[in-house]
């Protein structure tokens, strides 16, 4: 049975004041954190990044969703467009699908060849324990999904008007590859499931289960995150709050129907 809005409203506010407390204590100790998210199309991925966001500062939380490569990024070497999206120190960056994307839907779809998906596959483990290495926080989570509930998710999005633009080209011809694509993640995961470096699976069949399973899971594996908030002065005015003094549009009370 799914969790209804309040009681998952009710479950998620603690942990949004620790993630509120992650972000102090990454910008106390000059911490880098990177957070990345994949699975297949519908997994859930945009609502946990939103999940974890959702109260923390933009300036030093962001998220990272990037395009199809350009031409000059496909000359390049291929970690090399993600590397310039890395933290700095007190840094916090959420990767909606990330460099694996080559193990996935370049590969599935045929838009890299065998031989750069075993080069990436080979890569990977190094490029992410020189990250690692260097310090900084690395976790990785796949969103798994099942294709029943994938194929309802997708239907959704084509009768929703506001949703229709998440169903590109790409879902629509990848529902066919679903095989193809579990037979992809066993290869990725047994290639890039490393020590420094480990994946997480998260059953994301019930969203809002997924998004508490992998928010306590991110927040159990950091260090201890509490550093006390500032302390803030907010002395008395000394007088009446002033009212705005130019025009200003009232509230609509009753919208028409």
């Amino acid at each position: 049975m799914g969790l209804k809005g309040k009681e998952y409203r009710n479950l998620l506010e603690p942990m949004t004041e620790e993630l509120v407390g992650m972000t102090r204590w990454a910008r106390e100790t000059g911490a880098r954190i990177v957070v990345l998210f994949e699975g297949r199309d519908t997994a859930g991925k945009g609502g946990a990044i939103r999940a974890v966001r959702d109260k923390l500062n933009p300036r030093q939380c962001r998220t990272v969703a990037l395009g199809k490569p350009t031409d000059d990024e496909r000359g390049q070497w291929y970690f090399q467009r993600y590397i310039q999206h890395l933290p700095t120190a007190g840094e916090i960056v959420l990767f909606d699908r990330s460099w694996y994307n080559r193990a996935g839907v370049e590969q599935v779809m045929g838009f890299a060849d065998e031989r750069q998906v075993a080069a990436f596959l080979e890569q990977a483990p190094v490029f992410e324990k020189l990250l690692t290495d260097d310090g900084i926080h690395l976790f990785k989570y796949w969103l798994t999904t099942d294709q029943d509930r994938q194929e309802k998710r997708l239907l959704e999005r084509l009768d929703d008007p506001l949703k229709r633009w998440k169903l590109s080209p790409i879902d629509l011809a990848a529902r066919g590859k679903y095989d193809a694509y579990t037979e992809a993640r066993e290869t990725m995961l047994r290639a890039t499931h490393t020590d420094n470096a480990p994946w997480t699976l998260v059953d994301f069949n019930d969203q809002k289960r997924g998004r508490l399973t992998l928010i306590r899971d991110l927040l159990d594996r950091l260090p201890d995150l509490h550093v006390a908030p500032p302390e803030i002065e907010f002395p008395d005015l000394g007088r009446e709050p002033k009212a705005e003094s130019y025009s200003v549009i009232e509230p609509i009370d009753n919208f028409p129907v």
